[in-house]
């Protein structure tokens, strides 16, 4: 490896997603403030909006959503102001 190219604070970090309160443990190189300790260990925190375990792709929780009712629905409202 070329020396001098890769970040010096590369280490273990905890990723929490604060949708459902999920940590999980991955190397990474980001800056963060704010720590967490797990099993009697101190990690850097990253606070996650979504992640693996709550997104709906991975959950298999996806809404399925009638893109064609909600045209015609928009459609009829509106074809009053239609000259």
């Amino acid at each position: 490896m070329k020396a001098g190219i890769h970040p010096e604070n590369f280490r273990v970090v905890a990723f929490k997603d604060m949708s459902n309160d999920e940590v999980f443990l991955t190397k990474s190189a980001a800056d963060t403030k704010e720590t967490i300790e797990i099993e009697g260990t101190e990690y850097p925190l990253i606070k996650l909006e979504i992640s693996r375990t709550s997104h709906p792709f991975y959950t298999g929780k996806a809404k399925l959503v009638d893109t064609a009712g909600r045209i015609d629905k928009f459609k009829n409202k509106y074809a009053k102001f239609k000259k």
